[in-house]
């Protein structure tokens, strides 16, 4: 298991969701410098990470909302880290599971440098991912289908 190994001056962790994410972001010391919900815009985002974007790494679970906080940080030079999503469900444990909770362990994980590392896929190919995965899917519907059908026949 790869994990992130780079150190910044803040680092910030996001829950992301379909609406609504959790920021929370940290300085080297470890203290919390900013630590909110805010709405899943990209200016809410730029809004929080605003004083110290310059001098920021952020990271997100590696889910389907997760690629557009890795478009909106290459766009405005943000870098960005995306974690490995079984690996972190693996780790975290617990009671308590919120955003709030959430977002915290991700940017402590990243300051730490335990931070499970995804593969980001470049935006030019995340179509022809989905289409194949799409056609796996397909296939593999049809295949079950065809196996199906002998012992419909059979009864």
């Amino acid at each position: 298991m790869r994990c992130y190994q780079g150190q910044h001056p803040f680092y910030g962790g996001i829950d992301v969701h379909a609406r609504t994410m959790h920021v929370c972001i940290l300085d080297q010391a470890g203290n919390t410098v900013f630590d909110q919900g805010v709405p899943c815009r990209p200016e809410a985002l730029l809004r929080a990470s605003q004083p110290d974007r310059d001098r920021l790494v952020i990271a997100a679970e590696c889910l389907f909302a997760g690629y557009g906080v890795a478009d909106l940080c290459a766009a405005q030079d943000i870098a960005f880290v995306l974690g490995h999503a079984l690996y972190l469900k693996a780790i975290h444990g617990g009671k308590a599971k919120n955003d709030r909770s959430d977002a915290g362990k991700i940017a402590r994980r990243l300051r730490g440098g335990t931070l499970p590392l995804a593969y980001a896929y470049p935006k030019g190919m995340r179509k022809t991912r989905d289409l194949l995965r799409r056609r796996t899917y397909l296939v593999r519907k049809r295949a079950e289908l065809l196996t199906h059908r002998p012992i419909l026949n059979a009864q």
